[in-house]
């Protein structure tokens, strides 16, 4: 009975139907997750890493990626055990919903959610601006154009690919994502040990702030950021476009997903913190081509990697796109009718082109890359993948309190809950004091 009722309400649910659609591969997974967590924010590495130091930004880097490696899989395990129970869940909301047996849960998952996405939105669409920007000055350094001009390019282009009307039809974007980090990794990484070899490479400073709170503040800043950087806030949603079953699809694919971050995120984080030391910007190609000098590797490796950049955010926006669509199309479409007719085809370009718009305006408006990938981190992240996933899994499955399984996930839960509001106010409080630096549809991005 209940599974007849849960198929009846997927029948009239066009954001499942349409958007959600449940047709892809393992291989698509990995595609997903790594567009998902694979981006140009691993680009913001050696920029938290000068928050750290080397021993403890190794650590954290390795203790991030086993933890939601670990939330990840057990996230998978109850999607699996629910669906096993008649109970098959496709929204990161709705699952929490359940097992938590809370009606304000599901408000909290969504808001925190809609946090993320619209976070990630904002800044693929602002570190697209600035790839355009860095191009175009290669080019013409004495332009004319300014920074929120190059994020409405962007957001016009976002604008078309935004009418691909399901995540299954992202596969092969997410396919050439997955291709472009591992490229523009390679060229960064060439980049980093060209200019750290130069004879005139800039000075090299580990060191940390004296000022104990200081010191203090820029560590969970940066952890914060690491958080955003692994995080994946769209995982239920992800494994609901594959196939039933799905749960053996769903492994598989987070281990594609992490061979490349092993690959990747050691690589930049080692490279470009030792070229540039405590002096690293948010963005590593800020770092690489300074103002004040000559570019520190040769113009085309550069250009090339910030082509591959650009070429990818894209797909990153489309990825973290999907919730808000699904919410929309829930309302906004008729089940009943074709995907591409008139009564569906309207209210979909009218609302996913407002949705661009906003994020382009905020993005012109707030250009904080680093700043923003700590406040998403720290206030969105954190909840999802390193507290709810352990909580869900001992809600399901009830290991014994006096196991091991119990021990680690409720210690999980409690270090990064006190980790999670340190770096909101840490990240909170940075955002604000680099605010007075800023001026609204400013040209240049603040660190």
């Amino acid at each position: 009975m209940a599974h007849s009722l849960e198929k009846r309400h997927d029948e009239e649910d066009a954001g499942a139907t349409f958007v959600l659609q449940s047709k892809g591969q393992w291989w698509h997974a990995g595609f997903h997750l790594t567009t998902a967590i694979v981006g140009p924010s691993i680009l913001t590495l050696p920029y938290a890493f000068s928050g750290l130091g080397w021993e403890l930004g190794l650590f954290c880097l390795t203790l991030m990626g086993v933890v939601t490696f670990y939330a990840y899989y057990l996230m998978s395990k109850v999607l699996h055990h629910c669906e096993k129970a008649d109970r098959r869940h496709i929204r990161f909301r709705e699952l929490a919903a359940d097992i938590l047996g809370s009606g304000w849960m599901f408000y909290f998952v969504i808001l925190i959610q809609t946090t993320i996405n619209c976070g990630v939105g904002v800044g693929a669409i602002l570190l697209g601006g600035q790839c355009l920007e860095i191009l175009y000055s290669s080019i013409s350094p004495h332009g004319s154009l300014k920074l929120y001009e190059f994020i409405a390019m962007v957001t016009a282009i976002m604008i078309v690919l935004s009418q691909l009307p399901t995540f299954h039809s992202l596969r092969h974007i997410n396919l050439c994502s997955l291709l472009l980090s591992l490229g523009y990794t390679t060229l960064v990484v060439g980049a980093c040990i060209h200019a750290g070899t130069l004879k005139n490479a800039p000075p090299r400073d580990y060191s940390l702030e004296h000022k104990k709170s200081a010191k203090a503040f820029n560590a969970f800043t940066s952890i914060s950021i690491l958080a955003g950087i692994f995080g994946n806030g769209i995982l239920p949603e992800i494994q609901a476009t594959l196939a039933p079953p799905a749960a053996e699809k769903m492994v598989k694919g987070l281990g594609m997903c992490y061979v490349v971050i092993g690959t990747t995120f050691y690589t930049i984080a080692v490279s470009g913190y030792w070229a540039f030391g405590n002096k690293s910007s948010s963005n590593i190609f800020l770092s690489l081509m300074p103002n004040d000098g000559p570019s520190l590797a040769p113009t085309w490796v550069l250009g090339l990697a910030v082509i591959f950049v650009l070429f990818q955010l894209f797909a990153i926006g489309l990825v973290y796109s999907q919730v808000a669509y699904e919410i929309m199309e829930k309302k906004s479409a008729d089940v009943n009718q074709g995907m591409f007719s008139k009564r569906n085809l309207v209210p979909r370009l009218i609302l996913r082109t407002l949705y661009m718009i906003l994020c382009g305006f905020v993005a012109s408006m707030l250009p904080f890359f680093g700043d923003i990938n700590a406040v998403v981190g720290a206030i969105g992240f954190i909840p999802l993948d390193f507290v709810l996933p352990m909580l869900l899994y001992n809600m399901t499955y009830k290991p014994p309190k006096s196991s091991f399984t119990y021990w680690v996930n409720t210690s999980i839960m409690a270090v990064f809950t006190g980790v999670g509001i340190m770096g909101a106010f840490s990240s909170i409080r940075k955002l604000v004091l680099d605010a007075k630096q800023f001026q609204l549809f400013g040209n240049e991005v603040v660190d």
